[in-house]
């Protein structure tokens, strides 16, 4: 078991559990843009309401939300340590001369993806605590109705701005972040790897899209 300690704690070891937490994530959130697209069913939120209450009682959608929170620390805390150790290397005196445009690029895109996924993290935070916390813990303003709540949230301006932030941050986290997970898997030929990036812009690009048509729906719906 010690190799396997060595193996998950060493530089491979980490952007590989990156890149399966990451498509992990990414699953994830295609499973949870198209849930909340109930938001629109119908004009009351009944079709929400009850999709909310199934997520939130399903023995089985709770067993995997606990594995969802931990590959969300997880992914984060293997970001930190790999950004880290990228700017140490950069720091220190290098052996390696060869290219220093190509260190300099791959430094900048490190940094950047800390920063975006540290701005996701917030975003998620803020996320959870308008929502997934207000119903677990303290209760709702009508019972039973988080369509309301959603709506409620996304009358105020700078909610919706905050979130697009958010969004934002996420797409551009992605068009990196969902290439560079099947770089790290090995998954590159000259075949797939232009199908793999083009898959990888359009996800980056539709799937916050569509989150972001929620705030925008209900606070365009309130100013008319």
């Amino acid at each position: 078991m010690n190799w396997v300690v060595k193996f998950l704690t060493s530089s491979l070891g980490k952007k590989l559990i990156m890149s399966l937490t990451g498509l992990f994530l990414c699953t994830f959130l295609v499973v949870h843009m198209i849930g909340n697209l109930a938001l629109f069913a119908d004009a009351d939120g009944h079709s929400f309401n009850e999709y909310a209450e199934f997520m939130a009682h399903n023995p089985l959608i709770k067993t995997v939300s606990l594995g969802l929170y931990f590959f969300i620390f997880l992914h984060a805390v293997q970001g930190i340590a790999i950004w880290v150790s990228n700017r140490n290397s950069a720091g220190g005196s290098s052996r390696y001369k060869g290219s220093e445009k190509a260190k300099t690029e791959a430094s900048a895109a490190s940094r950047n993806m800390m920063w975006l996924g540290v701005l996701i993290l917030a975003f998620l935070l803020l996320h959870m605590a308008q929502f997934w916390l207000k119903a677990k813990f303290t209760g709702l303003t009508r019972e039973g109705d988080l369509y309301y709540e959603v709506s409620l949230a996304f009358q105020q301006e700078w909610v919706v701005i905050v979130y697009l932030l958010g969004l934002f941050a996420l797409s551009a986290h992605l068009l990196h972040g969902f290439q560079s997970a099947f770089q790290t898997l090995g998954l590159n030929h000259k075949k797939y790897t232009p199908v793999v990036k083009a898959i990888g812009v359009a996800f980056a690009i539709l799937v916050p899209l569509g989150f972001a048509t929620m705030p925008i729906f209900f606070y365009v719906k309130e100013m008319l």
